[in-house]
């Protein structure tokens, strides 16, 4: 009798240490971001703080003087940065290569026995991309702040950034006693490994549906968020949760979710945010599908795309909030008449409370 108590013993601690296995071990980190007794704390792992570090370093500016001839004066077909000095475009190219195509070098992009040629479709590509970024830089300062984004921001030496996105098929798979698995219980790592729907980003990071959980009012003509809209949210939710590196009481308060008055203001960014990824898929990437190669495209024949996990790569600020462009003025463009969206009614812009 006392040899089975024993052994009971022994399995309950086996069964107890593999199912703490899926835990973080400590030490961990807490701190408070919110009132006290309203939960408002994030979590961090300093082991994942310091590999984080090192992924979010950023590299040095090659210097180069202002003065001297124009880019666009002494180069032919420089469609944009033309009124770099050729010292400053020189060092640019060198350092956006370094950026995107280190291992291929000035090949990636040009014709070496012709450089003003356009026959690299990646050349073309890359001058969208530039204009895209010093679009984003000029107009969403709501999202992006002075810090602003750079090549470096998304690409961190990949020739494509390592996070990004194509449009998936209604899923099919699973149809017969398991029925219609409808995008579920395939986990993907950008919705944090969750066997939610592992789409969620061409209705709200490409379309435009509603981001919402429930509604306030009955159905059935009222409210209009069904279980699939609620699905689609919470994996975008956990989509923010690991590209940022955070827990939701960084953007909302847990006691009350929905209310804009009792959030941090990390929310109202983040509600840019969404706004400015849609505008980059719709407005930038998009419309140059036709550029790539077949290889280049999903499945649907649709253009990689971005979503938060494309700047973030972990971290709450993409390079932890360290500002590149004081090196790279020439990458804030002019703001056209179309500025970034207004918050929307209900949104609360000017009376957020700051939780602290």
């Amino acid at each position: 009798m006392k040899k089975m108590i024993r052994l009971s013993g022994i399995l309950i601690v086996l069964v107890g240490l593999f199912g703490l296995s899926a835990c973080e071990r400590i030490p961990v980190e807490s701190v408070q971001n919110g009132y006290r007794g309203t939960g408002m704390a994030q979590i961090y792992n300093p082991r994942t703080l310091e590999e984080q570090a090192e992924k979010n370093a950023v590299p040095p500016a090659i210097p180069a003087s202002a003065d001297g001839p124009k880019a666009g004066a002494v180069y032919k077909n420089v469609k944009v940065l033309g009124n770099l000095s050729v010292a400053q475009f020189t060092s640019f190219m060198v350092t956006m290569t370094s950026w995107v195509a280190p291992e291929q070098g000035c090949a990636y992009c040009h014709n070496v026995a012709n450089f003003a040629e356009d026959g690299n479709y990646t050349k073309v590509v890359s001058r969208n991309m530039i204009q895209m970024t010093q679009r984003i830089n000029a107009e969403w300062k709501p999202h992006v702040a002075n810090t602003g984004v750079t090549c470096y921001t998304c690409h961190r030496g990949n020739n494509i950034p390592q996070n990004v996105w194509f449009t998936s098929p209604e899923s099919k798979q699973g149809i017969g006693f398991m029925g219609n698995k409808d995008q579920q219980n395939t986990p993907v790592a950008a919705l944090g490994g969750s066997s939610l729907p592992y789409d969620p980003f061409t209705p709200y990071l490409l379309k435009d549906e509603k981001i919402g959980v429930n509604g306030d009012t009955a159905l059935p003509t009222g409210n209009k968020n069904n279980i699939r809209h609620t699905e689609w949210t919470y994996g975008l939710m956990m989509h923010f949760s690991k590209s940022l590196g955070v827990n939701c009481t960084y953007c909302h308060n847990t006691r009350a979710m929905s209310n804009w008055e009792q959030s941090p203001p990390q929310r109202m960014t983040a509600w840019y945010g969404i706004r400015m990824v849609r505008d980059i898929n719709n407005n930038h990437m998009t419309p140059i599908t036709k550029l790539f190669p077949e290889h280049r495209l999903g499945s649907m024949g649709d253009v990689a795309k971005a979503n938060c996990a494309t700047c973030h790569q972990g971290a709450y600020k993409p390079l932890y909030g360290v500002s590149m462009l004081q090196d790279y003025p020439f990458l804030v463009g002019v703001p056209s008449a179309k500025p970034a969206p207004k918050a929307a009614d209900g949104v609360v812009e000017k009376k957020t409370v700051a939780m602290k």
